[in-house]
């Protein structure tokens, strides 16, 4: 038995709470989760249609518009890990209400920010926010649903939060963008008001009584952080420049010490023997490859379409929801499909498809029409949607309930660094070259690493 299965034992009141569901209102308790993940994964994608627009109100440039996006990703994936520590210590429920918290605060700051600076600095705060949300999002899950297959079920509507928010972002950014960019972040505040709400009727999360790793955190929040800018700024700069070559040295340094605390620490924040387990390290794995490839696609072809093509950022919208418009009934399919065939059919199907419809649209001819672009993301979109919850949910099966919260803080560590990748690339000359771009960068992995 590996060892993450049998250290980091709770207290006995810990252990009585772990092994019995203590939320008396499971139905919340996914409705947060759902909630969460919606406004985390919209504000990872409403932005994108609407940077032009902001572009001409704030100025700031490519470079300056770059960083509203990446921003978020940077402080997301720099916290991810401790914001899932924190998760599991102060228990899952005041963990996301904290997150919450800050991220409703920072939705504000960013509607009102009188400068592209002012916005750059609130969506820090807002990617904090979310880095405290997310992982508690899921340990929610873990703690209301202990049976797996009513679990399994479970994340697949949560699923269908980021699904939804996945399609309406492009389109709501859009339509937003056309009277004032600012509405896009004002759409935060009565939705996390609703999550204030539900959060009231659920009970409070148990502790865990286990020492908290001030070593093992600093050296994961400065080695998340240099690392996301050093891959963020080295698109720009080229990743021979000084600064970049700092921060990825920074990062280097940062990293080993975090893995050198893991390995020696008796109360480790992420076991690392944990990813000697086949499921968490290609769940991982495949985590970091399908947000390169659908936040890649989307983040490229937005900037193509509207800098290239002259659409709008609502007909840019539009273009997007043949590809998100299925992906919510998918992910309920697929818990379906994981339930009767096993977590591995869904997974390996999804990647095929996603890497067909990325292969589709890298062999398109450049003056390919906008409607035929649009039919050919559908797989993508598809893909990952078949995918993505079975693998949640193969991944929190394999830990023990007292790691939910930092194993989805670095599940989503490694999708945040996906996320940021795609900003490393040059403006697309055309559709094929962004899709070859991403295409090459995500490195799908393999259906075959699953057997």
């Amino acid at each position: 038995m590996p060892a993450f299965l049998t250290s980091r034992r709770p207290t006995a009141p810990a252990a009585a709470a772990a092994s019995s569901p203590h939320v008396s209102s499971p139905g919340a308790a996914l409705a947060v989760a759902l909630l969460g993940f919606f406004v985390i994964t919209l504000d990872a994608l409403v932005v994108n249609v609407a940077l032009p627009v902001i572009g001409q109100e704030l100025g700031g440039g490519m470079t300056g518009l770059q960083w509203v996006l990446d921003s978020y990703t940077l402080m997301f994936a720099a916290l991810l890990l401790f914001g899932g520590t924190l998760s599991d210590r102060i228990g899952a429920r005041q963990g996301f209400a904290a997150g919450l918290l800050v991220f409703v605060a920072a939705s504000a700051a960013c509607a009102l920010a009188p400068s592209l600076g002012w916005l750059v600095a609130a969506r820090f705060l807002q990617g904090a926010g979310a880095a405290l949300m997310m992982p508690a999002s899921l340990a929610l899950i873990r703690e209301a649903f202990p049976d797996p297959a009513r679990r399994a079920r479970a994340i697949a509507v949560w699923s269908v939060g980021g699904a939804v928010a996945s399609a309406a972002g492009p389109v709501l950014g859009g339509f937003l963008a056309l009277s004032s960019w600012r509405s896009i972040f004002f759409i935060n505040l009565p939705v996390g008001l609703v999550a204030l709400f539900l959060l009231s009727r659920i009970p409070r999360s148990p502790r865990q009584t286990v020492p908290f790793d001030w070593t093992g955190q600093a050296a994961a929040v400065l080695g998340m952080g240099a690392l996301t800018y050093g891959v963020i700024e080295g698109g720009a700069a080229g990743f021979d420049a000084p600064h970049v070559l700092a921060s990825l040295g920074i990062a280097t340094a940062a990293l080993l010490a975090f893995l050198l605390s893991q390995a020696r620490g008796s109360h480790a924040m992420l076991p690392l023997d944990m990813f000697r387990s086949r499921p968490v390290a290609v769940s991982m794995s495949v985590g970091f490859a399908f947000t390169v490839a659908f936040y890649g696609l989307v983040f490229l072809l937005s900037l193509y379409l509207q800098q290239n093509r002259g659409l709008s950022a609502l007909e840019t919208g539009l273009a997007f929801l043949p590809m998100t418009a299925l992906v919510a009934f998918t992910n309920l399919l697929s818990a379906r499909i994981a339930a009767r065939y096993g977590p591995k059919v869904p997974i390996a199907v999804g990647q095929a498809l996603m890497a067909a419809g990325l292969l589709a649209i890298a062999l398109a001819a450049a003056e390919a029409p906008t409607p035929l672009l649009a039919v050919l993301m559908i797989p993508v979109g598809l893909g990952g949607s078949l995918s993505i919850p079975p693998m949640t949910a193969l991944l929190l099966d394999s830990v023990p309930a007292q790691l939910a919260g930092a194993t989805s803080g670095g599940l989503n560590t490694c999708r945040q660094l996906g996320g940021a990748w795609p900003s490393r690339f040059s403006e697309p000359s055309s559709p094929t070259t962004a899709s070859r771009t991403v295409s090459a960068s995500a490195c799908w992995p393999p259906s075959g690493c699953w057997s």
